[in-house]
């Protein structure tokens, strides 16, 4: 009679022990190795860098309300003494002696942008998505010849492009601009290195739930890269944005914005015949 309630005994502290390591977390969360004053340190370099990279963007706004006499002072000034919005108003007059007005030349720079920006995230994550998690003859060399697309730089690729663009008859249009912009191959290689980081169980307990192929990819492939078609948007806007287009355009009321701001001194000082 005494053996049966040791017998019980052993076999609670079995259980016992079971449950705690059932409860036992499986990752175990790694404390950071540093004290109060390293985090202070690190937050203090953060913000000196912050600080850093901020400082350029503050002083072109900055510069773009100084009056002409503080402009060029010697040594320059970060920030205006007597702030004004005249730069701007004189911008609107200079502008306003050329042939086109300075609407126009905003709204195809804003077209151009626009347009290409959301065809090459379209195009680039669409290809990215077949190549990162499908397997097809000839990807391997097909992303490797995009690969080998970006060592060459668009001064090398301006004559075949114009070739090309003058086959097709789009010299003097807005696609000459565009269209290129769709098979950029920065942003195919971009969001192929994010998507290839992807869980593929995502995608597959997707299609078991009866999600199709589009399905996937906007629902759950595009969002989990977000922050991959957000640094290709950043790219992309910045680079038609800055496009002067002068290759491709020549009427003048389809010029960009950077274009006609170039020619400023054209308007202000024309040159005597």
């Amino acid at each position: 009679m005494s053996t049966k309630p040791k017998k019980e005994k052993k076999a609670k502290n079995i259980r016992e022990k079971e449950v705690q390591v059932y409860h036992k977390p499986l990752i175990k969360r790694r404390k950071p190795n540093r004290s109060v004053s390293g985090d202070i340190a690190l937050g203090i370099f953060l913000a000196l860098v912050g600080c850093v990279m901020v400082f350029p963007i503050v002083y072109a706004v900055s510069s773009a309300l100084k009056p002409l006499d503080e402009l060029f002072m010697f040594p320059p000034r970060v920030f205006p003494r007597r702030p004004t919005l005249n730069n701007f108003a004189d911008l609107f007059v200079t502008m306003g002696k050329s042939w086109v007005s300075f609407s126009r030349y905003l709204f195809n720079t804003v077209w151009i942008t626009v347009a290409g920006t959301a065809g090459h995230l379209i195009i680039a994550s669409m290809g990215a998505f077949v190549l990162a998690k499908y397997e097809f003859p000839g990807g391997q060399a097909f992303f490797r010849l995009v690969t080998l697309a970006m060592m060459f730089t668009t001064y090398v690729t301006q004559i075949p492009n114009y070739i090309i663009i003058n086959k097709l008859g789009w010299v003097d249009t807005y696609w000459a601009i565009i269209i290129p912009a769709f098979a950029s191959p920065m942003g195919l290689f971009l969001m192929k290195q994010f998507m290839e980081g992807l869980p593929s169980a995502l995608i597959e307990a997707a299609k078991i739930d009866g999600a199709s192929e589009w399905t996937v990819f906007s629902k759950v492939v595009m969002p989990n890269v977000k922050p991959a078609w957000m640094t290709l948007i950043i790219f992309s806007v910045q680079g038609l944005w800055n496009n002067r287009a002068s290759m491709f355009i020549y009427s003048e009321e389809k010029k960009t914005l950077v274009f006609a701001l170039q020619q400023i001194p054209e308007f202000s000082f024309p040159r005597n015949k």
